[in-house]
Order: C-alpha cells, then sequence, then structure tokens
C-alpha cells in the first residue's frame, strides 16, 4: 500500500506543479491519463468538472491533495463494490 500512495501523492504533485492544487485543467488532465477507464464511462467534460465540484470542499475551484484524496477514496469504494 505504500507503494499505491506514493504513486498519488507523485502524481498529484506532477500535474499540481509548483501551486500545490490541481486546477480543473490540470485536473482533467490527471484523470485523462491516469484513469482513462474511468473517463470512458463518466459520460464527457461536464461530468468531470461535477465531480470535481463535489469534492472541492472550499468551492475554490481547485483541489487540495486532501479533496483529491477524498476522491480517490470513493473512487476506490465503488469500484471495490463496498459501497454508493
Amino acid at each position: 500500500m505504500e507503494a499505491a500512495m506514493n504513486v498519488l501523492v507523485c502524481q498529484f504533485k506532477t500535474f499540481a506543479g509548483t501551486s500545490r492544487t490541481l486546477s480543473n485543467v490540470e485536473f482533467r488532465d490527471l484523470v485523462a491519463m491516469q484513469l482513462p477507464n474511468f473517463v470512458k464511462t463518466s459520460g464527457g467534460p461536464e461530468e468531470l468538472d461535477q465531480l470535481m465540484a463535489s469534492v472541492d470542499a472550499n468551492s475554490d475551484g481547485e483541489l487540495t491533495f486532501l479533496e483529491f484524496w477524498q476522491l480517490i477514496g470513493a473512487l476506490a469504494n465503488k469500484q471495490g463494490g463496498f459501497g454508493q
């Protein structure tokens, strides 16, 4: 699990750059490159925008790592069949 956490942290940092947050464009790029099957079934850019907004706790249009982590947890929960 440490390796998986390291990958998530590294990918977030790579896409966020020096700002340490993901903009809408950076979020879309990360999801498109790292979660291609999710993108295929998500329904399009509007759904990705809604997904980002749903975890953007402070509604600033950017995702902190904690907000991103919550999204990953929700997706893993769904993929693993653990709940809604």
